[in-house]
């Protein structure tokens, strides 16, 4: 499997809940700095970065699109 799914209990490593709790706490003040200037698009950014670590299993795959949407910040900014 490519890493692709819904995580499974004895999936969960240090590195995993290390990447989760990151892109999660960026994704949550990057949310709220979207919502206090009414940008749609760090307000999206920050939903996706809370969201995609529930359907992302893979290791590489969560470091992966977490750096990517973290890089869309700065590469996609008004």
């Amino acid at each position: 499997m490519l890493g692709i799914g819904l995580p499974q209990a004895e999936d969960f490593s240090a590195a995993k809940i290390f990447a989760c709790t990151i892109f999660g706490a960026i994704g949550f003040a990057v949310f709220i700095y979207g919502k206090k200037k009414a940008l749609w698009r760090p307000m999206l950014i920050g939903i996706a970065l809370m969201a995609y670590p529930y359907f992302i299993s893979g290791t590489f795959f969560l470091y992966f699109i977490g750096i990517v949407l973290t890089a869309a910040l700065y590469f996609w900014r008004e």
